[in-house]
């Protein structure tokens, strides 16, 4: 959960990165940011009683609604095992509201992390962990092993996007 600091650093952010102008540009010259492949966590609002606030809470989903984010629901950081300094890097571009570096960091993490969470699963985290130099180590009964055509392709994953 990012704290109320945070947050609302990430909603100037969003609020202004739609329509700020890009490499000096004047207001209304030129592209505009496209941040729609970027997904903002959603917080939980409190009162100054720790209570949750539901109304803020709302509020927030609401806006959040308006916005052209493609339907985020969740993360789960497998690829921080073995991307761990490239996942904060994200984290800092979109706190500093540098929407575009951003969103070209997500789109070549994209590729790998499906490969290590859905397509290959532990076996295929083991495997990249060893080739990143840490102990990944042999996967425990009933997983098996990548087979060759299989870490072949994990490594195309990482390799097209630069990572390998």
């Amino acid at each position: 959960m990012m704290g109320p600091r945070v947050w609302s650093s990430v909603r100037q952010g969003l609020s202004r990165g739609l329509a700020r102008n890009v490499r000096g540009l004047a207001s209304g010259e030129g592209r505009k940011v496209d941040i729609s492949g970027i997904y903002p966590p959603v917080t939980t609002p409190f009162t100054a009683t720790a209570e949750v606030d539901y109304g803020k809470l709302e509020e927030n989903l609401h806006k959040l609604g308006t916005l052209p984010f493609r339907g985020a629901v969740g993360g789960v950081c497998t690829l921080a095992n073995v991307l761990g300094a490239q996942l904060c890097q994200l984290e800092r571009l979109c706190l500093t509201g540098q929407w575009e570096d951003a969103q070209k960091l997500q789109h070549r993490l994209i590729e790998p992390n499906a490969a290590v969470t859905r397509r290959f699963g532990i076996p295929g985290l083991k495997k990249t962990m060893d080739w990143f130099g840490y102990y990944g180590g042999p996967c425990r009964s009933p997983l098996q092993e990548l087979r060759p055509e299989e870490e072949e392709a994990l490594r195309v994953d990482f390799t097209s996007n630069g990572w390998l």
